[in-house]
């Protein structure tokens, strides 16, 4: 009797183990899918990327920074045609996040819209088309990672209507440091004490805050 219910217990495992490796395959297959569809079509447009979108290894960067620290509630401030949200909703694909980005220019906006639709990641993206300085106050939050490449002398107003809403251990990223107000920005937030920041410098330069603790 034993040796038939072990044989039988065995039989269960292997169906089991088969099962779970065909649902193991289908999901990684499913990743692998959506790796190729945003890789081929990032491919597609290398150099192409006008309209103050970011580089290549910006993008790499915003999303090595997602991935690492499993981030999942993000904002970008300024689309621009939707580089950088489409090297942010791939980390956020894989994290379970989502993406809220803003744009004020109409005809930025809808180019993002079929740029994203097109790589395959809208599904990760609320995208909206709005004023920032009146949208940001407004969002609810908590969020955990943020992108900031709009208006330059407006960073530190963005910063401090997001600060309260970000939690921590989340990170404010500030694209183009070195240029003006962008300076001033990085000057403010380098001096807070509840933020750890640095840059880094490989593509446009990145203003890369971690907040450490509320106040």
């Amino acid at each position: 009797m034993r040796a038939v219910a072990w044989m039988y217990f065995s039989i269960f495992l292997f169906i089991m183990s088969n099962l779970y490796d065909q649902v193991n395959a289908q999901e990684s297959q499913g990743g692998s899918e959506l790796d190729k569809k945003v890789q081929a079509f990032l491919n597609s447009r290398t150099r192409t990327w006008h309209d103050w979108n970011v580089p290549a290894s910006d993008g790499k960067l915003l999303f090595d920074l997602i991935v690492k620290h499993k981030y999942k509630r993000a904002v970008e401030i300024g689309t621009s045609t939707g580089h950088s949200g489409i090297w942010m909703a791939w980390a956020l694909s894989k994290t379970g996040g989502k993406l809220i980005t803003i744009e004020i220019d109409e005809g930025r906006y809808k180019q993002a819209l079929a740029n994203f639709e097109k790589a395959g990641v809208a599904q990760y993206i609320d995208a909206r088309l709005a004023d920032a300085h009146d949208l940001i106050p407004q969002l609810k939050g908590p969020f955990d990672f943020v992108f900031c490449d709009a208006d330059k002398d407006w960073y530190i107003n963005y910063f401090n209507a997001l600060d309260p809403k970000l939690v921590v251990g989340g990170c404010f990223t500030a694209h183009n440091v070195g240029m003006p107000g962008v300076i001033e920005y990085y000057d403010y937030v380098s001096k807070l004490h509840n933020y750890k920041t640095t840059t880094d410098n490989r593509g446009a330069g990145m203003a890369i805050s971690y907040k450490t603790a509320e106040k």
